[in-house]
């Protein structure tokens, strides 16, 4: 099982919100909106997107990770908790 297998629906709901805003900048280019209105909304989605990814970390770490370290396989996981968080800060 997944750590955020609990909390499916309201993942699957954000993202859906993100789908709709990322739709919203797609219409908003096509009806060439002022640069700077897109940028906010482009903003606006890269920050929901962030905050989904921050919460995957946090389930991941506190379910997958601490799971592991209880059965004794702990730094594997670490590891790819590390690997994992250095790819979300863009490294």
């Amino acid at each position: 099982m997944v750590g955020y297998s609990v909390n499916r629906k309201d993942l699957l709901d954000r993202l859906r919100r993100i789908e709709g805003q990322v739709r919203g900048i797609q219409r908003m280019v096509q009806e060439d909106q002022y640069c700077i209105d897109v940028l906010t909304q482009v903003n606006s989605a890269a920050a929901a997107l962030k905050a989904v990814g921050m919460g995957l970390l946090d389930e991941h770490v506190r379910h997958c990770v601490k799971e592991s370290i209880e059965q004794g396989g702990g730094e594997e996981k670490v590891e790819e908790l590390l690997a994992a968080v250095a790819r979300f800060a863009g490294r």
